[in-house]
């Protein structure tokens, strides 16, 4: 698309986070958005009434409905694809959790095929692969403790080898990477390496920031509690600015007032879904079911959520997170994380991944990807 989109706040990303031009205008040439202005401007299409601001980006995302990632077939891609695109998501990282070592290159491949043709279809982009585990340490949480193992610097190298860009994030524990070999080889092949499942103690886990971690998986959970004596994997993830932590907003995996907390005092956090295909009765192989508004074991240990991403930040803004950092944190913290050319990282110049909010419900209304409307009303007034 080339003109120009006009809505009563539009979220403009800069270097300082994200600001609200209330109203405001984007202009758009080619599929990227290439300035952008608070008022009006000349031969805009006026979005009555919505907030416009960049897709979001989910960073780790196991499923959704009956189709889990580890086990889709092509059919099942293009509807997850589908449903992603109905809440606000632009690109996202399939994730997979803890699984035998063989079975990592054939899903790989599915990944790969899955992101050639959503490229092709106008889904949501695919940024690549979310490994969570193998390779977690002494808080497995839903992880089947026979799966888990110490880092294998090597497997890694030949599975990257097989396809260079196409796994992202691996999500590992400090205690499990010996010398943290695993890191360093990771960061070397540009994979960002985020910490989690893990008992790391806090000079642990600024030791694996100094090797090049630069994540924390979903903060708070799967992890040593903060103690003011032992900070550990939680006071580094708040505390080192290289660090980008993860949340899981679903208010079940995080009380509010953690949530609050943590918001508070970091800018560069980052909201994930973890969800899971709860339809299908499983994620990777591990049998769950839904309970208290969460997917869980047999024995209640969580499992992977319910949320959607729009229902992310619904639920930030209803426990008083004002709505430009909810949206920062859905949209230009994780898209930064993979260093993407989207407007949620590069502002102007980026591509024109957007979606468009209902002011009050803060429901989905519109989605744009590369400037083309996918989803929304065929006439604006």
């Amino acid at each position: 698309m080339t003109g120009v989109l006009a809505a009563a706040t539009v979220a403009v990303p800069d270097r300082d986070g994200v600001a609200l031009h209330e109203p405001g205008w984007l202009a758009l040439e080619r599929g990227r958005v290439v300035d952008a202005g608070p008022g009006t401007a000349k031969g805009a299409l006026h979005l009555d009434g919505v907030v416009l601001a960049p897709g979001f980006v989910d960073l780790q995302v196991n499923g959704i409905a009956d189709v889990d990632f580890a086990a889709a077939d092509p059919d099942g891609w293009r509807r997850a694809g589908r449903l992603l695109l109905g809440h606000g998501v632009t690109s996202y990282c399939p994730t997979i959790v803890s699984s035998p070592l063989g079975t990592y290159g054939p899903t790989l491949e599915r990944i790969a095929a899955a992101r050639a043709d959503a490229a092709q279809r106008g889904l949501p982009a695919i940024a690549g692969a979310h490994l969570e585990g193998p390779f977690l340490g002494g808080a497995p949480g839903a992880h089947p403790p026979e799966l888990l193992r110490e880092a294998q610097p090597e497997w890694l190298s030949a599975l990257l080898d097989g396809d260079p860009d196409i796994v992202r994030i691996v999500t590992l524990a400090p205690e499990a990477d010996h010398n943290l070999a695993a890191t360093r080889l990771l960061v070397s092949r540009g994979v960002v390496v985020s910490l989690g499942h893990s008992t790391a103690t806090y000079d642990e886990a600024i030791a694996a920031a100094d090797a090049g971690a630069r994540g924390v998986t979903h903060l708070f959970n799967a992890m040593s509690p903060l103690h003011h004596r032992e900070p550990g994997l939680v006071g580094a993830a708040l505390d080192d600015d290289r660090l980008t932590p993860t949340l899981i907003a679903d208010l079940v995996h995080v009380h509010p007032v953690a949530l609050r907390l943590a918001i508070a005092c970091k800018r560069n956090i980052a909201l994930i879904t973890d969800a899971v295909a709860v339809e299908s009765g499983a994620v990777g192989g591990i049998a769950l079911s839904e309970g208290d508004g969460a997917a869980r074991l047999a024995d209640g240990t969580l499992a992977g959520s319910l949320l959607t991403m729009d229902g992310a930040v619904r639920n930030l803004v209803a426990i008083g997170v004002p709505l430009v950092r909810a949206l920062e944190m859905a949209s230009s913290v994780p898209a930064r994380v993979l260093h993407t050319d989207d407007f949620g990282d590069c502002g102007l110049g980026g591509r024109a991944d957007l979606v468009a909010l209902e002011p009050t419900t803060l429901a989905v209304r519109a989605v744009w990807i590369e400037g083309v409307q996918l989803r929304g009303p065929e006439v604006w007034t």
